[in-house]
């Protein structure tokens, strides 16, 4: 497997580029620019400066205009930049015609999200996904398109398979995709195992923006230490932890990659696998961070994701997180009565996880009850979805059925039913 670098050899000048069209907001562009500043900086770039141009419509050659591209030109030898990244995806052929112009490297939003989760990945599995997607993004782009200029090793937008791949053809990068999706297959196998060996605990799973405080909860509320930083995508691998409850009920927590707006689409379908703990989740904790501006938009690019994976009817609580930041200012209030059903903590000084627990517990339903189901032998593989769902408590066969007395939580047991109710129409 190609190895992925952690580390940037030298500290990379760059201005970053925005551009909007007139229905978008001015705030809204000025908050995904400030996004950008934080995604590069947590790439380790230096930012030099950040431009801005309103267009009508994108130039479908160089996506800006061709006087921003001559002032961004000047800009990048007067300022004696290397890089310019911009805060959308561009094609290739645009990427390749503003690398000509502007005489140095030219990265999108996707490629610097698949650059710092390539510097953020730290067990074989996150590593194989981010080199999938790292190879998906690259195909398109193997043009030559880059052969005027020097790409230095480790470089931001060249990190992982970029280095190496921009000399191979689109053939080789096809047998390494097919390769690496043979590897996630086969993890993805070892996961369900997992799973199933831990079918007799209630799963729920927190999901948020990145940097929303997801694995701090997840510490307050087991009593973990997984490891908490305060940068972007700090986490990509699932972290599985126990948490008590009231009456001795225990459930167990997952903390896994967090979102963004504009996250790239393979990198998403890369990490499904890691995702597949909020897809099995039978509750979702939406952790949000209650200090940032426009909360609204961050939520709705929560939910765009979940529906990208398939998540659209699962019980959801909103927890809004570092609420104690805006106590005084009056925004707590508004977004309690906005969402009323929402929890308000502080997950770093333990303020309010008591009432979460106890939001939780109504929840979840932690009563198990006793079926019988019967399906034909024709559908034997079915046993195994009860499996993963419940404890199977005795199976026999009579007249070309298979009988499965099993037993599940209530929401369980009734979708395993109407599963068996279709099979028998």
């Amino acid at each position: 497997m190609t190895k992925i670098r952690s580390k940037i050899k030298s500290r990379q000048k760059a201005i970053l580029m925005g551009v909007g069209t007139s229905d978008i907001a001015k705030e809204e562009l000025e908050e995904s620019l400030e996004e950008l500043r934080q995604l590069a900086v947590t790439a380790g770039a230096e930012v030099i400066n950040v431009m801005l141009q309103r267009m009508t419509s994108i130039n479908p050659a160089t996506y800006i205009g061709k006087g921003k591209a001559k002032e961004l030109s000047d800009e990048v030898k007067s300022r004696e930049c290397d890089l310019v990244i911009f805060d959308d995806e561009l094609s290739p052929a645009q990427a390749g015609s503003l690398e000509r112009i502007l005489e140095c490297s030219v990265i999108d939003r996707t490629g610097l999200i698949l650059d710092i989760f390539a510097l953020h990945a730290r067990t074989k599995e996150a590593k194989i996904q981010v080199e999938l997607a790292q190879n998906k993004y690259l195909l398109p782009r193997l043009t030559g398109q880059w052969t005027h200029l020097e790409r230095q090793e480790g470089a931001i937008g060249t990190r992982g398979p970029g280095e190496t791949q921009l000399e191979t053809d689109r053939r080789a990068v096809r047998r390494r995709i097919s390769k690496l999706e043979k590897e996630l297959d086969k993890i993805d196998s070892q996961r369900a195992v997992r799973r199933a060996n831990r079918r007799g605990f209630k799963l729920a799973a927190a999901i948020g923006y990145t940097n929303a405080g997801k694995t701090t909860l997840l510490n307050a509320l087991s009593g973990a230490n997984a490891l908490v930083e305060d940068k972007l995508f700090a986490t990509l691998d699932t972290i599985v932890r126990k948490v008590s409850l009231r009456k001795g009920d225990e459930l167990l927590l997952s903390d896994t990659v967090g979102f963004i707006r504009k996250l790239p689409h393979d990198l998403v379908a890369s990490f499904k696998s890691t995702l597949s703990e909020t897809i099995e989740a039978d509750l979702l904790l939406h952790v949000i961070d209650s200090s940032q501006p426009n909360i609204t938009a961050r939520m709705e690019a929560v939910t765009s994701v979940l529906h990208e994976i398939g998540i659209e009817d699962k019980p959801m609580i909103h927890v809004f997180n570092k609420s104690d930041l805006v106590e005084s200012s009056g925004k707590k209030k508004s977004l309690m009565k906005s969402f009323p059903d929402g929890v308000f903590i502080s997950a770093a000084r333990g303020e309010g996880l008591e009432e979460l627990k106890d939001k939780i517990y109504e929840k979840i339903s932690f009563e198990n009850v006793t079926k019988t189901v019967s399906i034909p032998v024709s559908e034997s593989r079915f046993l195994s979805e009860i499996h993963s769902s419940g404890r199977v408590l005795n199976v026999s066969q009579m007249d070309g059925q298979i009988l499965i007395e099993f037993e599940a939580t209530v929401e369980a047991a009734s979708k395993i039913q109407n599963k068996v109710n279709k099979l028998a129409e």
